[in-house]
């Protein structure tokens, strides 16, 4: 069995872990600050342009907690432990993890399931990022998939109540979340014009412009060649979210066979779609995360039409080296290999 795990993919992903904070003067008043460190299991990279305070430890120190208190489903001090293990029963979570709750289930219902939260104890049986990744034993899986379901789960304000056996895992929308929070605090120091961080190359925010006015740029994976050449670039205007979901971040080959870390929920084994990535960019940090999960289960026609649900453009890259693009995105992509093409 062989397996892989990558983390370091996108434009923005620098290659050492080393603090580098740095100002760079643009002009007289705007100075540049950058960062390289690791949180939500991923390398992080921040660019950030400012007159005020370099705060881009304050930023990840942000990524961090919303990890440690809010999404592990490891750390006792986490809301989403807590529910887990009181999973039958009611409990209190803040105002903050009931509006992403809310937000997360929203985008399940639409998506028919195809991004469903409550996967947990499947996705603890395949183990795909763990130290034992292998395909489950199909009784115990069909057994594990009965406690699957986001209707299982019900919110009444900051209440939530989870049927018993019930297990939330976030980790589809986690990244997502954390760039939303970034978002809140750089909306806060109004000395901030722009910035850009990048959780891995799998999700980037842009926030504000830059110092030159010119779009943000951002390096889509190659699905099938993560160590060479990018596919291509696509631009962020303002402040947006990319998300890329796909089948060559985390999975184990068994048999000959490659095991990704997208399940179908329908199923509880790696989703079969046709698709090896999918890129989303939105207007909102859940929503992008989300999505990029829900399309890449969903296939390509069905995805569609849920991009359209969210005012959200997509980017389709599928098993026979074609790209496929929404309408948005065919403004925003610039392809960069010759391997690929992009068909209508």
């Amino acid at each position: 069995m062989t397996r892989k795990k990558s983390i370091l993919s996108g434009l923005l992903v620098m290659t050492s872990l080393v603090y580098t904070s740095c100002p760079a003067w643009g002009n007289s008043e705007t100075a540049t600050y950058t960062k390289t460190d690791f949180a939500m299991d991923t390398v992080v990279s921040e660019t950030l342009y400012t007159s005020g305070e370099d705060i881009t430890d304050k930023l990840v120190s942000t990524l961090k907690d919303i990890e440690t208190n809010w999404l592990s489903w490891t750390d006792e001090g986490s809301q989403i432990y807590q529910l887990n293990q009181n999973a039958g029963s009611t409990q209190e979570v803040s105002d903050e993890t009931a509006g992403y709750l809310l937000q997360t289930f929203a985008l399940s219902e639409a998506s028919d399931g195809a991004m469903d939260p409550t996967m947990g104890k499947v996705i603890r049986l395949w183990d795909i990022d763990g130290e034992n990744p292998h395909v489950p034993d199909e009784k115990e899986l069909n057994s594990l998939l009965e406690d699957v379901g986001y209707e299982k789960v019900t919110l009444d304000g900051d209440q939530v109540t989870m049927s018993e056996g019930v297990t939330l895992d976030l980790g589809a929308v986690g990244k997502g979340i954390g760039c939303d929070a970034i978002k809140d605090i750089l909306e806060q120091d109004k000395e901030v014009s722009g910035a850009i961080v990048n959780l891995g190359g799998s999700s980037v925010m842009s926030y504000g412009q830059k110092p030159d006015g010119s779009s943000w740029q951002v390096a889509v994976t190659d699905p099938r060649d993560t160590e060479g050449d990018y596919l291509g670039v696509v631009s962020l205007n303002g402040t947006e979210f990319l998300s890329t979901s796909g089948d060559y971040e985390k999975y184990f080959i068994e048999d000959g066979v490659r095991y990704h870390h997208i399940l179908d929920p329908s199923t509880g084994y790696p989703a079969r779609s046709g698709l090896t990535s999918v890129t989303v960019v939105c207007s909102d940090g859940l929503d992008a995360d989300g999505l990029s999960t829900a399309c890449f289960v969903l296939g390509r026609e069905k995805a569609k039409k849920l991009l359209e649900q969210y005012n959200a453009d997509g980017l389709f890259v599928d098993d026979s080296g074609h790209v496929y693009l929404t309408e948005g995105m065919k403004e925003r992509f610039q392809l960069m290999k010759d391997t690929y093409s992009v068909s209508e």
